[in-house]
Formats: C-alpha cells, sequence, structure tokens
C-alpha cells in the first residue's frame, strides 16, 4: 500500500521521535468509517506496544459497529499544542498512525491487552489489576491497530529552534 507523502519533509519527524511520542502520550483521536460512511472520530486512551496500538470498549456501540465494518483507521496523537497569538500560529508536534484495525477474539490476546492497559494507567497495582481484569474482562474488548504508515511532524519553529541549538 502505498501512502501519501509529507509536502513539507522539513517538519516531518524521524520514525524514533513519532514513536517516542506514542509511548508517552496516554490519550488520542481514533478515526473511523461510520454509519452512513460519515467519518467517526473518537477520543480514546490507548498504549503502544511493538509497533501497534491497544485500545479497550464496551461490547458494542459506534465505534464497535465501525470497526466491524471496515478495518481501515487512523489514529493521531498531539504532543504539543502551544498557542502562539502574537504570530499567529501553533508551535505543534503531533503523529499521525494509518493502518488495519480489528476486535482481538483469542482470549489470550485479549487478556495480554487487558493487562497491558492496566499497567500503563494504575501501574504497580497487580492485586488491584487482577481482581478488575477478573470482574471485568467479559465486559470489554480488546481492540489491536495494526500500524502500516506513521508520521510526525511539527511546526516550523521548533524545527529552527533545533537546529539552531544543535
Amino acid at each position: 500500500m502505498e501512502f501519501r507523502e509529507m509536502r513539507r519533509k522539513r517538519q516531518q519527524l524521524a520514525e524514533e521521535e513519532s514513536i517516542a511520542i506514542l509511548e508517552k502520550a496516554t490519550a488520542g483521536t481514533l478515526a473511523l468509517l461510520g454509519d452512513n460512511d460519515y467519518p467517526y472520530a473518537v477520543p480514546i486512551s490507548y498504549v503502544y506496544h511493538d509497533g501497534k496500538l491497544y485500545f479497550h470498549s464496551a461490547l458494542t456501540g459506534h465505534k464497535v459497529d465501525a470497526i466491524r465494518k471496515c478495518d481501515k483507521a487512523s489514529f493521531c496523537v498531539i504532543e504539543k499544542d502551544d498557542v502562539q497569538p502574537e504570530k499567529y500560529t501553533t508551535f505543534f508536534r503531533s503523529v499521525i498512525a494509518f493502518g488495519r484495525i480489528q476486535i482481538i477474539e483469542d482470549e489470550h490476546e485479549k487478556l495480554e491487552v487487558a493487562r497491558m492497559l492496566g499497567n500503563r494507567y494504575n501501574p504497580n497495582q497487580d492485586e488491584a489489576l487482577q481482581k478488575e481484569i477478573e470482574s471485568g474482562l467479559s465486559r470489554m474488548l480488546a481492540i489491536r491497530f495494526d500500524i502500516e504508515h506513521l508520521t510526525g511532524k511539527e511546526a516550523i519553529e521548533l524545527v529552527r529552534q533545533h537546529q539552531n541549538n544543535d
């Protein structure tokens, strides 16, 4: 699959920087093909692991229906959003992932995702996490997003700052 190249290449982040943003951030916006083919974008927490994004969800809803209908998706994370009113611009840094998304059917993988999410958002609470998993796993869907293309971009002013600091 060919993905569009970034137009302003000077502002493109290296892949390692994009991955670092995904590892650091805690939430982003998942974009899917929703009802009547309208775009459906939903803010959602996630965990990044080994080239994949993982989410959890209720068993039913708009997001679940959209995923089952079309497996193509994108996910956007904004790391920096520093409005500069006097300059009529924003110093931003963001990442967009494109890929395929699916509901995880394998119970072992679903359990692993629940543990990753639990450890990400409530670290070092193994006993509490185990209780939560035991009581809630059957009412939870685990979702995997396989990243096919990843782009990161930052404001040209940030690019210039990096160059001046080198």
